[in-house]
Parts: structure tokens; C-alpha cells; sequence
């Protein structure tokens, strides 16, 4: 799936909140974001299914996962990648289902918060509002350093913008060194990930290992 342009600048993901808020002050906040989040129906006109955010994420995440938007699986549980593109992820990165749903470990903050709905070639884009709405504002409260896994093409068109961004997805992924140790870009574990791990065989044997390796070390 070819990149999605959004009018936003780049956004630069402090490694460290600069104001050193209490162990109240920052749980109250992210209480507060979340239900504001899930309250959320900025868009709700354009959604066929209606407004379902899904998102998860605490003060402490130490693993970001940008995704592009809940499917139509998702969007009835609630739960963010339970479907088999979140199995796929989970066998990429060697995350265990319990470690991926802790929010206290890793956070999951896609571009689109909501399904989009059903386009002629598949689902919709995430929606363009969702990003600059939230994004920030939930980055602003990890306090912890982390990495942040860009999980396709719509993520990657957003924080990997201006001198760093390369002509295409293939060409951000192997180059995924040269981003460390903020950003590690991903394809999308569709079913076309399939196709697409095929056409590149490099994929399994030069850039999984490291993935592995740089989650585990974020969540030590």
C-alpha cells in the first residue's frame, strides 16, 4: 500500500519529559488522556461502523507500536491487533501475547485510532485527523526511553519525513540502522506481508534478528 502525505510536519518524539512530574500527577494525566481518547468522535461522520478508538499505553511503555488503523476484527473486540496481522507482528518481534498487551511495557498507538471503513482495494486509510489530534499528546507522557516500531507505510510518511524519509517502504526497511535506536521501520504484517517477504528474502534473515534483539533490549 502506497504512502499516505499528511499535511503535518515531522514530529520529533522527546526521548525524556522534560518536566519531572510525580507518580499521581502523570497516572491522573494518563488516566485522563485515555478516557478523552476513547471519548473521541472527532471524525465520527465519516466512519461507516461509527467511533470505536482503540488505543493502549502507560507513563512507563517502553515499546511504541505505530500501526496504521484497526480492522473490522479489532474494531468489534476492542483489542488492538487481535487478528492475524497481530500474530504475524508478535512472531516478528518474538513478543508473547502477554508481554504485547501490558501496557506498562509496551504502548500501541496506531495512526488511526478507529476503523476507517472498506475502500475498493481493502480498508481505508487512517483517518488524517487521528495523529495530529493524539500523537503527541500521549508521546509527551512516556517517560521512559523507548523505541518506536513504525509499522507501514503511513507511520513511516509521518515520522520519518524530510532528509530521512526514503522513496518507498522497502527502501526504509533496509535501511532500518541507519534510524537506530528511536525508530525501526516495518512493513505491515498483512496477508500481503507474505507476497511481500518473498520478493524479499532479506527481510527474514537481515532484519528480523536485529528486531528481536531491539525489543528485548527496550524492555529490559
Amino acid at each position: 500500500m502506497g504512502a499516505h502525505h499528511y499535511n503535518t510536519l515531522q514530529v520529533s518524539i522527546p526521548m525524556q519529559v522534560a518536566a519531572k512530574l510525580s507518580t499521581t500527577d502523570v497516572a491522573d494525566t494518563v488516566t485522563s488522556l485515555l478516557r478523552n481518547i476513547r471519548a473521541c468522535t472527532i471524525c465520527a461522520s465519516t466512519l461507516e461502523n461509527g467511533p470505536n478508538p482503540v488505543v493502549q499505553f502507560a507513563k512507563s511503555s517502553r515499546l511504541i507500536i505505530v500501526g496504521q488503523a484497526p480492522g473490522t476484527k479489532v474494531h468489534e473486540s476492542g483489542v488492538p491487533w487481535q487478528d492475524a496481522s497481530g500474530d504475524r507482528l508478535r512472531d516478528w518481534t518474538g513478543l508473547s501475547p502477554g508481554e504485547f498487551y501490558d501496557p506498562k511495557r509496551v504502548a500501541i498507538v496506531p495512526m488511526g485510532f478507529c476503523y476507517p471503513g472498506k475502500g475498493r482495494n481493502g480498508d481505508l486509510p487512517p483517518r488524517p485527523e487521528c495523529a495530529p489530534q493524539w500523537h503527541d499528546r500521549v508521546f509527551d507522557l512516556l517517560v521512559e526511553k523507548r523505541l518506536v516500531l513504525l509499522v507501514g507505510s503511513y507511520a513511516q510518511s509521518r515520522y520519518l519525513a524530510g532528509t530521512r524519509a526514503k522513496k518507498n517502504l522497502t527502501d526504509a526497511v533496509r535501511d532500518f540502522r541507519s534510524y537506530a535506536p528511536s525508530f525501526f521501520p516495518l512493513p505491515h504484517p498483512s496477508w500481503r506481508s507474505g507476497i511481500w517477504m518473498k520478493r524479499n528474502p532479506w527481510f527474514e534473515a537481515e532484519v528480523l534478528p536485529p528486531l528481536r534483539k531491539a525489543v528485548r533490549a527496550a524492555l529490559r
